[in-house]
């Protein structure tokens, strides 16, 4: 019996980057201190949401990994709690910009980055301007607690991202997000469909998913974001287990049996029963083979 506990956050961010990588090591202490074992902090935590904007200014909070504060601290954090720790960056690397995930073992290695596959383009996520799309493909890792896989936000509405990951021998499918209002539509409110595509995702792979949002309103120049937090966990059938609420900093706790998941997710026969022969029409654009 492999007994691993999962830990998703969610906080507010400002302008004081020294501040929000202190907010997230608490969170990260106080998650380790109750008995996790992965601790999931939401996409790009150092700062505010910058892509509200277009911006050039903003690529100068871009850094290498190699010099990221949060990746320099938390990666000695992971170390020293022994916990397995996704922490998400502006990577840039030489003239290239990436929206990445630096993923840290219990042991305070680095196994690798994630630099995120699907980048969204619209009114409030104008992530298009900043980060190039990912070049790493999607990632798995074997950790001590367990393989898992890690989406960036916009991935997590691809089914094909889940699924590659749990080909790949995800066990534990990790979204940290940022998303929340629509400036071009006060009437809009995604929560509950933002949840459901996940719910589906672990559903369709036997997997529990563990999702990490946002909380607060931030003011850009162009447009106003208020994310919805709502972080959230589920159980490998897809079911809501831990959901957080819209507006409060929180951690959200959940235990799972590695193995009776594997064990469930043989015996209901999804993966032996697939047909990748017959998916052509997922290479294409279009749907013509």
């Amino acid at each position: 019996m492999r007994v691993v506990t999962v830990a998703a956050t969610q906080m507010a961010c400002t302008w004081d980057r020294e501040e929000n990588i202190a907010k997230a090591e608490m969170l990260i202490r106080s998650a380790a201190q109750q008995g996790a074992n992965i601790i999931l902090i939401q996409e790009l935590f150092e700062t505010p949401y910058f892509c509200k904007d277009v911006k050039a200014d903003y690529f100068d909070l871009a850094t290498s990994f190699e010099e990221n504060p949060a990746v320099l601290r938390l990666g000695k954090l992971a170390a020293e709690l022994g916990v397995v720790l996704p922490v998400s960056f502006f990577e840039r690397c030489h003239q290239a910009f990436y929206n990445s995930v630096a993923m840290f073992d219990a042991t305070g290695e680095c196994l690798g980055l994630y630099r995120k596959t699907h980048i969204p383009d619209g009114l409030g996520y104008q992530e298009k301007y900043y980060f190039s799309p990912g070049d790493t493909g999607f990632k798995v890792w074997p950790t001590r607690f367990g393989t898992v896989g890690v989406g960036i936000c916009w991935d997590q509405w691809f089914p094909e991202t889940a699924r590659a990951m749990a080909l790949m021998g995800a066990e534990l499918l990790l979204y940290p997000t940022a998303i929340g209002s629509e400036p071009h539509d006060a009437t809009i409110d995604s929560c509950g469909h933002w949840q459901r595509a996940m719910q589906g995702h672990s559903a369709s792979n036997c997997i529990p998913v563990i999702a990490s949002n946002r909380i607060g309103t931030e003011q850009g120049e162009t447009c106003e974001l208020t994310f919805y937090g709502s972080s959230f966990i589920t159980d490998g059938s897809g079911a809501l287990v831990q959901v957080a609420d819209r507006i409060n900093e929180t951690i959200l706790m959940q235990q799972f049996d590695l193995d009776l998941l594997q064990k469930n997710r043989a015996a209901w026969g999804l993966f032996r029963d697939r047909r990748p022969e017959h998916y052509q029409a997922i290479l294409t654009l279009d749907g013509k083979i």
